[in-house]
């Protein structure tokens, strides 16, 4: 299945953690993509879920799994980014024996700048901070 770890925990991978009350993913919204992400979601006891996977295969679509603090929001839409430009620009990092994909640097500020919610503005001073601590 193609996603990316977008949110908070893009942004500590891109050096800056902060606390945060969920796991933000978003998936590419192919109907392939869809067909995994319902079988992995029935794997996990998400059956209704499961059952409404090509969803997954449109645009702006999104779904909530679990409560704070144990919290995951599954997205085929991010603002200001395309999943074919996040792809691209992804960080990888390894979660035990697996790969996992992360929102790139480039992209990262490309989506905070378009959500504009005070939060995400925040993130992005928190992401001008790693800037001037890194050697030139």
């Amino acid at each position: 299945m193609r996603f990316l770890v977008v949110g908070a925990h893009a942004l500590a991978a891109n050096g800056r953690p902060r606390a945060t009350q969920d796991l933000d993913l978003v998936v590419e919204p192919t109907l392939a993509n869809a067909r995994r992400l319902g079988a992995a979601l029935a794997d996990f006891g998400f059956a209704a879920l499961a059952q409404e996977w090509r969803r997954f295969a449109e645009p702006d679509r999104m779904a909530t799994l679990g409560r704070v603090p144990l919290r995951i929001d599954v997205m085929t839409t991010i603002s200001g980014v395309s999943f074919r430009d996040a792809w691209r620009g992804r960080l990888e990092g390894k979660l035990g024996p697996h790969v996992v994909g992360f929102l790139g640097r480039a992209e990262l500020i490309a989506n905070k700048r378009a959500s504009g919610r005070t939060k995400d503005l925040l993130d992005l001073a928190l992401l001008d901070e790693v800037s001037e601590l890194e050697p030139r």
